[in-house]
């Protein structure tokens, strides 16, 4: 009983908390915008929802999108879109799964239980990749072309802001501690520093050719 009351306040509290909206722009060494970088925050405050399901769609024998965000403990389905079937798989120490070919939308989803960064593959189109980075916050956001991503953050509660990329030359992320107030929302910058892409990709179809690099 005592742990539903404090369950109750928490969410009472929290649910009436004020929020401060960051503006976080993530940039290259050269100073150019990086988009669909990673931003999220590790926060002191418990979570009071359950993680969202999320969808990663095959189509036209890609990933849709090349990266996605979820919650620890999210179930992510893989419907395939395509005419032909796709064999789902990852090795990463995050989590190891395998979905063998398939048509369709599988019949279980995967349930990411482990913070980290998780690489896609396709065993019969080598082109095919992407990533999911799992957290262990309900606070997170893609920069867009700009290079910028939006958190709404709860007053009052210091966090670690936190961004990654999968070309980070430096494994470990980028972050920066700072503490969310209704009058100082801020925006903030962080600066990473990449590698080249060498991910396969499929060269244009009228010079006869799967794949390529980039």
């Amino acid at each position: 009983m005592q742990i539903k009351i404090i369950a109750f306040v928490l969410a009472f509290v929290f649910s009436h908390a004020e929020a401060s909206i960051w503006r976080i722009k993530v940039t290259d060494t050269e100073g150019e915008p990086i988009y669909q970088a990673a931003v999220y925050v590790k926060s002191p405050l418990p979570s009071l929802s359950k993680p969202k399901a999320v969808t990663i769609n095959q189509m036209d024998k890609e990933f849709i999108n090349h990266i996605t965000i979820v919650r620890t403990g999210s179930a992510v389905i893989f419907p395939n879109h395509d005419n032909i079937r796709h064999h789902v798989y990852s090795f990463s120490e995050a989590k190891n799964f395998e979905l063998p070919l398939y048509a369709g939308i599988p019949a279980k989803p995967v349930v990411f239980d482990k913070a980290g960064v998780v690489n896609l593959g396709c065993n019969i189109h080598d082109w095919m990749s992407a990533y999911i980075l799992v957290v262990d916050s309900p606070f997170f956001a893609l920069t867009d072309k700009q290079g910028i991503a939006e958190l709404n953050l709860p007053d009052g509660a210091n966090y670690v802001l936190t961004a990654w990329h999968p070309q980070l030359k430096n494994l470990a992320p980028e972050s920066l501690n700072i503490t969310a107030n209704t009058d100082h929302g801020s925006d903030l910058g962080l600066s990473m520093s990449l590698k080249r892409n060498a991910r396969a990709i499929r060269l244009p179809t009228e010079l006869g050719l799967d794949i390529g690099y980039r």
